[in-house]
């Protein structure tokens, strides 16, 4: 971070408006330093509003404002942003599992550092340009305008971290339609990103958000004239509606990502990986590893390997028990079954004690061996629950992963050192994010390679959203003119 830089984010970090919403204050803080009646303050927050056309007509303003500020500007706004979120981490991801009940500290505070350090910022929408005899075409980047997002209750600050910075970096503004469940803290963040993009030389309310969000208020907002884009992350439920909208949208749905293990695999690293990647924030993000295919031949010793790193192996009438728990009662043999809402996201000792079992209070994940019709094995559960089946042969495993992952094209993974059997997974699964001995998340960047993305779009075909995701290509073709060679 260059001087310049770290003299912007230390006056943004420092300012009273942003220190007071660190600390927890939104409308009061705001009105101290804002003014009671300044826009988007009296519904609870800086960009708060009561309802979608307020939203909406305070984000429009804000954006043509800000697409017209200097790419210098926008570089020190996208900056300040990122170093907000961090000097807010511990606190709000505290105030996410109070008010949600999904998840653990620990991670919520892994998944905001990495969408604010490694989400993509005006870098990625940089402009290209091709030259021949006939002359000279340039091709750059331009915003949608309003932007209407739609984010999760499993993952609402790394959600609105990272769109908020790659939907800025493309020159839009956001209108959030956030997850009831998560309404609180959602506007927190939503307002200490705004002091600090007003702090670093913005506009107020290029990130707007409504103040008492419903399924009709997504509605207004997906069929509202001034949004020029809907992304969406969320359930099949929300996506189906975005879709149907008639507008252009970039959806993220449901994944139920298959693990396979087969011989040649490193089991000491697949045995941690799983139980890291299985375990992390309980599961409810939607790249975690879902369901373990171990081949036979490795399967007592990968399970050995989990019960090392932190996994506790259920047995006998355990496995029924935390089966029932676990899932809605209509559970079926082979069929998908929703999860007990009661139980999402939920540390493995509540939900075993949910079921009659006691477990070490350290312990990381529920392990269950299980046939290949139990309906755990066909269901995205969000929860550290994971099971397990014995598969005669890798390509047996891989065939049955395509199944199970029920065509999301979301998210696989697989523990092998046969580069053929690698190769031939990653074909037939044909997921967004495919990751090869390793945990989950190292394909958003945590332990990986690349950047990071909490918006992966497999419904609409985008895959891992970016900058450039949110923005529109642009050409402009001067003719027999310019070429300098």
């Amino acid at each position: 971070m260059s001087d310049e830089i770290r003299n912007i984010v230390e006056r943004v970090l420092g300012s009273p408006e942003v220190q007071a919403l660190l600390k927890g204050g939104t409308g009061a803080a705001a009105r101290s330093t804002a003014g009671a009646d300044a826009p988007g303050v009296a519904a609870g927050g800086l960009g708060i509003y009561p309802d979608v056309d307020s939203a909406v007509a305070a984000a429009a303003a804000a954006q043509r404002a800000f697409v017209v500020l200097p790419l210098d500007t926008r570089r020190r706004i996208i900056d300040a942003m990122r170093a907000a979120v961090l000097e807010a981490n511990e606190s709000l991801s505290g105030e996410a599992v109070a008010e949600t009940g999904l998840g653990n500290v620990r991670d919520k505070r892994v998944k905001n550092e990495l969408a604010a350090t490694k989400t993509p910022g005006v870098e990625d929408v940089g402009p290209s340009a091709f030259s021949d005899e006939h002359g000279l075409t340039l091709v750059e980047r331009a915003p949608y305008g309003v932007i209407g997002a739609i984010t999760p209750v499993t993952n609402p600050l790394a959600t609105i971290t990272s769109n908020s910075i790659g939907m800025l970096a493309g020159g839009n503004a956001v209108v959030f339609n956030v997850h009831p469940g998560a309404r609180r803290v959602s506007s927190r963040l939503v307002s200490v990103l705004n002091a600090a993009i007003v702090a670093a030389g913005g506009p107020r309310d290029v990130l707007c958000a409504v103040a008492n969000p419903t399924i009709e208020s997504a509605g207004e907002l997906m069929k509202h004239r001034g949004i020029g884009l809907l992304v969406v992350t969320g359930g099949p439920g929300v996506v189906k509606a975005a879709m149907a909208s008639g507008r252009k949208a970039i959806c993220a749905g449901p994944g139920n990502p298959p693990v396979v293990v087969d011989a040649t695999a490193d089991l000491v690293k697949a045995g941690r990986d799983i139980v890291a990647g299985a375990g992390f924030d309980n599961n409810v993000v939607c790249t975690c590893e879902k369901e373990i295919l171990a081949v036979e031949s490795i399967a007592d010793r990968l399970k050995q390997e989990m019960r090392a790193n932190g996994a506790y192996e259920l047995t006998g009438g355990q496995v029924d028990a935390v089966t029932r728990a676990a899932l809605s009662p209509d559970a079926l043999p082979g069929r998908p079954t929703p999860p007990n809402k009661d139980l999402v996201g939920k540390d493995p000792v509540v939900i075993a004690r949910a079921a009659g079992i006691d477990v070490p209070p350290q312990t990381r994940l529920l392990l269950m061996e299980v046939g290949s019709d139990h309906p755990m094995i066909w269901s995205e559960q969000l929860m550290p629950v994971i099971p397990l089946v014995r598969m005669s042969t890798v390509d047996e495993a891989i065939d049955f992963a395509v199944k199970v992952e029920h065509g999301f094209r979301h998210t696989a993974m697989i523990h092998s050192h046969d580069i053929e059997k690698l190769s031939r997974m990653a074909r037939l699964m044909n997921c967004s994010l495919f990751v090869k001995n390793g945990p989950n998340f190292a394909g958003l960047g945590h332990g990986g390679a690349g950047y990071a993305s909490f918006t992966i779009a497999s419904p609409t075909g985008e895959g891992l959203t970016r900058a450039r995701t949110f923005t529109r290509e642009r050409r402009c073709t001067l003719v027999d003119s310019f070429r300098i060679v």
